[in-house]
């Protein structure tokens, strides 16, 4: 992966989990929180999946234990604060592949899967499986949008290409181009 991907990629996900969560938020009361027929039981079960494995992965790549023995567990029980802490991991993904050389993203990380099993990806694996992963799961909670009903946000990579290309005054800032990233 190169480091303007990497950059993108890190962007492309704070993007997509603030239009998530505004819409989450915007639902009618008791939603967010109501159980369904879902491995993480719920819209806030599943928000914090997503937050747990960010950091997870965030501690393979520091080099140090993550703590954690189940990837189901409620880390923020409310919106506002699991908001707060998925908005800080963000902020932390951007900057950390900010600082990534293409040789950083090129070396491979050990580290132990909250099973016990042993893996080895590289730095740019990570980051990519971490955005592909908060994909997946926000397909999950756009499934739940359709049982409350509601209509869920669309969060694709083209639509936030789209969006950065028009820039915030419609002017064109080009980030789909190969290695391009905005500071």
């Amino acid at each position: 992966m190169d480091v303007g991907t990497a950059r993108l990629f890190a962007r492309y996900r704070g993007w997509a989990d603030r239009l998530t969560y505004d819409a989450v938020a915007a639902l009618p009361p008791g939603e967010a929180e109501k159980e369904r027929p879902t491995l993480f039981r719920t819209i806030i079960g599943t928000l914090n999946h997503n937050y747990l494995i960010d950091r997870v992965w965030q501690a393979h790549i520091e080099g140090r234990d993550h703590g954690f023995g189940a990837r189901n567990l409620i880390l923020h029980a409310g919106l506002p604060e699991l908001w707060d802490a998925q908005q800080a991991m963000n902020r932390w993904w951007i900057a950390w592949s900010a600082a990534q050389s293409e040789a950083d993203l090129a070396a491979p990380v050990r580290f132990r899967f909250i099973d016990g099993g042993e893996g080895v990806m590289t730095r740019g694996a990570i980051l990519l499986h971490v955005v592909n992963h908060a994909s997946y799961h926000r397909g999950w909670v756009a499934e739940m949008f359709f049982q409350v009903p509601a209509r869920n946000p669309a969060t694709d990579l083209p639509v936030f290409l789209g969006e950065a290309d028009r820039g915030p005054s419609g002017s064109t800032l080009r980030l789909s181009a190969p290695g391009a990233c905005a500071t």
